[in-house]
């Protein structure tokens, strides 16, 4: 008989208040659907649904260069518009836009991402 996996699932509620654009493939609001889909049927039920930390800039900083990470915990739209010599080194264009709390974005997704490796390496979750 095999064993039971231990399974954490991680969810912010704000994870879908942000929005790419609306021509942007990345719809953030899809998350917030899924997770409802989740809950209506019962799903939750059988997951450790954990609400993730929010990621650091310093914890950032241990995947990404440090000018990248002080660039997205500053850049909005409007500067994103009026510093096009940086943004252009930072942010690819419309594939990684500079969007309303980008930071704030970044923060929830690398933060469940290094907490779920931690589960994983520290033998609490099975799944992430």
């Amino acid at each position: 008989m095999a064993l039971k996996k231990r399974i954490t699932y991680y969810y912010d509620e704000e994870v879908g208040n942000y929005n790419y654009g609306y021509m942007h493939p990345m719809k953030p609001f899809r998350m917030r659907m899924a997770h409802s889909l989740v809950s209506a049927y019962g799903l939750d039920k059988h997951l450790n649904v954990v609400r993730p930390p929010r990621a650091s800039a310093l914890e950032m900083t241990r995947f990404h260069a440090d000018d990248y990470v002080e660039f997205l915990s500053r850049v909005t739209p409007e500067l994103a518009q009026q510093e096009p010599e940086h943004t252009s080194v930072y942010l690819s264009g419309e594939d990684c836009p500079a969007f309303d709390g980008v930071f704030e974005f970044c923060s929830i997704s690398a933060g469940g991402s290094i907490a779920g490796a931690k589960r994983i390496n520290h033998g609490e979750s099975d799944v992430v």
